[in-house]
């Protein structure tokens, strides 16, 4: 049995992004665990707890039995309840807990990944109880872990992997939610264009257009008219798509031509992640 090829992609993506978190926390010392990260809430210590414990479950192990705490501030929905369950359980948890069961969870996931067999659209556990395809499943995880990957490296000032597999994951990922972005949340009006121009380790030009009805299409074509065009670097693009920032923080970052009300919509709208 080997992995069906339409899921290595993501296999590669995974192994790159937790080889540099392991590679990134191995050194730390006990404080330094306690470091506040770009995920709201969330220190060094909870963002690998974090990338443990959806691995676990990516495993097939039971979730915890835990009762979180009622003053998590930023724990406000239910799909945020159930990522805090694996990290707050770990919490306590010291240095060399934390390398040790990272270390086997790694080596635990590699083998599974090794000997992974079933097919892309084979149903796997999700979120909340929920059944999602494997190839979803996996796609999620290599977003997700190169994410965090950025997460620790800015608590831990050490910068890179900007264009590594798990970047170009996410860019695909990210491209695409723009269409609901810009036509439903945004409210772009009617046969309108909206051009994302970014450049960086990661470059790519894309147009959303929202078509008589204000349905949203994004393709790589310019558009001779925009209604607003959107220009910034990759890794600012990648942190106000996942919240990590707002618009004030890069005003100066983001540059906007056209439509100012449309701009500031698309750009109050633009994190995607829950």
């Amino acid at each position: 049995m080997s992995l069906h090829p339409s899921l290595q992609t993501y296999a590669d993506a995974w192994t790159h992004s937790v080889d540099a978190i392991t590679e990134l926390v191995q050194p730390l010392v006990e404080g330094e665990w306690n470091r506040a990260t770009p995920c709201p809430g969330w220190s060094v210590r909870d963002i690998v707890s974090h990338v443990i414990g959806l691995d676990c479950e990516m495993l097939g192990d039971p979730r915890p039995i835990h009762t979180l705490p009622r003053d998590l501030y930023h724990v406000k929905t239910e799909h945020q309840r159930y990522m805090e369950m694996q990290v707050d359980v770990r919490r306590h948890h010291t240095a060399p807990e934390m390398t040790s069961e990272l270390e086997y969870t790694v080596i635990r996931r590699s083998r599974q990944l090794r000997n992974e067999g079933r097919h892309p659209e084979a149903t796997v556990r999700g979120p909340l109880g929920t059944e999602q395809t494997l190839e979803h499943a996996m796609r999620m995880r290599a977003f997700d872990i190169w994410v965090h990957e950025q997460d620790l490296r800015a608590a831990l000032g050490q910068p890179g992997n900007l264009d590594s597999p798990g970047a170009y994951v996410t860019r695909d990922l990210l491209l695409a939610a723009l269409p609901k972005v810009v036509a439903k949340d945004a409210g772009a009006p009617a046969n309108s264009a909206v051009v994302f121009d970014v450049n960086g380790p990661v470059d790519f030009l894309r147009t959303v257009r929202v078509d008589a009805e204000g349905r949203g299409t994004i393709d790589g074509a310019p558009s001779l008219g925009p209604a607003v065009t959107l220009s910034m670097d990759w890794e600012t693009y990648v942190r106000l798509a996942c919240g990590r920032i707002g618009p004030l923080d890069v005003a100066d970052r983001v540059k906007s031509e056209g439509d100012q009300d449309l701009a500031a919509a698309i750009l109050r709208h633009f994190t995607v992640t829950p």
